[in-house]
């Protein structure tokens, strides 16, 4: 009788391992997963009807089948509709517009994705889903006017640009350059206008520069700004390299830098100091002043600039210096700046305020202030004994900012100055001349408000 019951016992035993191991497969077996496709639409809720909108689906299990249609005012449209045989985990799909689209009147259209995937949850009938999708229509590129710019630009220089930019549904916009470099424009005086000032590095051969507006619907149009252009040759200075700078200053500020460490090769010392070190401190320079408000203007106005009251030239800016040590090439790198100098720990007094954005230790630029003047023109003061102003403040025009000094990599007592145009470094000379800034910034600011109220 007992071994009746144990036996009994034991089958109602088998039978529930049967079952709680059949329902644990089941659970988490893949034939039987319980996620729905993953449906993704890359859009920004926006269709020109040109270029394709990407759908991606996505299933564990593999797809079954999917389904996309349009919905507008005039009725459904199967745009795709696909079974498959064999099931498929990823399908991507790209979404071309009906030929009757383009017709239509609708402003707001919307896309229904369907899919069903091959899993055997639900009674064998699989995971559906569905997803909406709501898009706008823009047909339209963006309207791209130039208002008033600079006559002619000068390799190393500056030029001002001011454009009118219409689209209800404008994404993004910029000046693009044939350097890669991309420059930013600010509100400027009535909504929908922009002003830009931009420049042509020393190192570049050729300068172009267009403005380019792109919508969400990813409509984009390009406009050239016309300008002159003119070359300018800048002095080339070779170098040599004495054991007693070598021996000196290099050994000096090999101590100082982390890149130089253990090297103990006075040309190999010089070589890093020269490149790496330089690059790393140019490098800062340039992401502190790429920085362009967005803030409206009314108006920009500069006053000429000068630093250092009765300063005399000792270096010009953009010169090529080629380093030699006996009779062999082994470096070389740009002045970015004007070498200034008059007597030791003088006062630099900028005829322009601003805010102070650096005012650190900056390598071989020393104890290094740099000035935001606005519109993305910055000046720099390098080499300073000492600094009279913190990041952070805003000065007023012809403000005690530093004095002169020869920190950093400096052989003697003076002040590099430099100006830069977001992040690229542009000749000071331009910036000191009241005729090329009354043609350039002035005039041009005052030609396209004059055409701007007439306008409106």
């Amino acid at each position: 009788m007992r071994r009746r019951e144990n036996g009994s016992l034991y089958g109602v035993l088998f039978v529930l391992v049967l079952i709680v191991g059949g329902a644990f497969y089941v659970y988490n077996s893949l034939m039987f997963e319980r996620e729905v496709p993953a449906i993704s639409l890359e859009s920004d809720g926006y269709w020109n009807l040109k270029d394709p909108l990407k759908l991606s689906i996505q299933d564990r299990s593999g797809l079954k089948s999917y389904r996309v249609v349009l919905k507008s005012s005039s009725g459904d449209t199967v745009l795709y509709h696909e079974q498959f045989m064999e099931a498929k985990n990823i399908v991507d799909i790209k979404i071309e517009s009906p030929k009757s689209a383009y017709t239509m009147k609708d402003k707001d259209i919307k896309i229904i994705v369907e899919a069903l995937d091959a899993s055997k949850w639900n009674f064998f009938q699989g995971n559906a889903t569905q997803k909406e999708y709501s898009i706008k229509i823009d047909k339209k590129r963006p309207l791209i006017n130039i208002i008033a710019n600079s006559y002619k630009i000068s390799k190393g220089g500056a030029a001002l640009v001011v454009f009118k930019i219409e689209d209800e549904n404008l994404k993004d916009f910029y000046i693009e350059t044939n350097f890669d470099k991309k420059f930013k424009a600010q509100p400027f005086y009535k909504e929908g206008y922009y002003i830009a000032l931009i420049a042509w590095p020393i190192t570049e051969a050729n300068f172009k520069a267009t403005v380019v507006a792109q919508d969400y619907a990813k409509n984009s149009t390009q406009v050239y700004i016309p300008l002159y252009l003119r070359e300018k040759i800048y002095k080339v200075s070779n170098i040599k390299l004495s054991d007693s700078f070598l021996q000196g200053k290099i050994a000096e500020l090999a101590e100082e830098f982390e890149e130089t460490q253990g090297v103990t090769d006075s040309i190999e010392q010089f070589k890093l100091i020269n490149e790496t070190v330089r690059l790393k401190n140019e490098k800062l320079i340039h992401e502190i002043t790429s920085k362009v408000p967005q803030k409206m203007i009314q108006d920009f106005h500069i006053n000429s600039m000068y630093p250092l009251k009765n300063g005399a030239v000792v270096a010009h800016y953009g010169d090529h210096r080629i380093y030699s040590y006996n009779d062999k090439e082994i470096s070389e790198s740009y002045h970015m700046g004007l070498d200034l100098a008059s007597n030791a720990q003088a006062e630099i007094i900028p005829q322009n305020g601003g805010e102070v954005v650096f005012a650190e230790y900056n390598g071989l630029y020393g104890n290094m202030p740099i000035l935001s003047h606005g519109l993305g023109l910055y000046t720099l003061y390098g080499h300073c004994s000492s600094i009279a102003v913190n990041s952070g403040d805003v000065i007023a025009d012809s403000s005690h900012l530093a004095n002169t000094g020869k920190s950093g990599y400096a052989m003697g007592d003076h002040l590099h100055f430099g100006v830069l145009v977001q992040g690229i470094e542009v000749h000071p000379a331009e910036w000191m001349d009241n005729d090329w800034m009354r043609l350039n910034i002035s005039d041009v600011i005052k030609s396209a408000k004059d055409i701007i109220d007439k306008k409106i």
